[in-house]
């Protein structure tokens, strides 16, 4: 079903690549275009500033390998409009951008999901040898005994972002 941006009197907004991933015709498609239409929702570009923040962190939690460039991208027009002072919601039941988003100290709400209960930090471990590799490590495998590598929690904290504010995001 989906979220629809129609429902909602609070100002939206969201991003060209979300736009992009919505099949032409489809419910959300055209719930998407009818919102834009009336003027409930707005299409945004974030700065090149916010999306390398937004990168940068991603790289730090260990986020980067689970976020696509669309969800990087509506992070970051958040951020950025957060920075602007304004109350945003980032609307999405991916536990990553719920995970970037509570790093980044924004609010977000799932729609089917109950959302993270621990924002997490995470690191590459090798299940064979136990090496440990950084986050951004590019290696799907251990370059020392080649075993694929797993994703492991390093630190986890209890999760405050859930909230109610403007709602942004998909």
């Amino acid at each position: 079903m989906g979220y629809d941006p129609s429902s909602s009197e609070l100002e939206q907004y969201t991003t060209p690549l979300v736009e992009a991933e919505l099949p032409c015709g489809a419910t959300s498609w055209i719930r998407f275009k009818m919102a834009v239409e009336a003027g409930k929702l707005k299409v945004d570009v974030p700065s090149l500033r916010s999306l390398n923040e937004v990168e940068d962190l991603s790289r730090k939690t260990g986020d980067v390998h689970r976020l696509s460039k669309t969800d990087i991208e509506v992070l970051a027009l958040a951020f950025e409009l957060s920075l602007k002072n304004l109350d945003v919601t980032v609307v999405s039941d991916d536990y990553s951008i719920q995970n970037l988003a509570e790093k980044l100290h924004l609010q977000y709400v799932s729609l089917a999901t109950l959302g993270i209960r621990y924002s997490q930090d995470w690191i590459l471990l090798c299940p064979a040898c136990r090496r440990r590799f950084a986050p951004d490590f590019r290696g799907a495998s251990c370059p020392v005994c080649g075993t694929t590598l797993k994703r492991k929690s390093l630190r986890r904290r209890p999760a405050t972002g859930k909230s109610k504010g403007k709602r942004f995001g998909y």
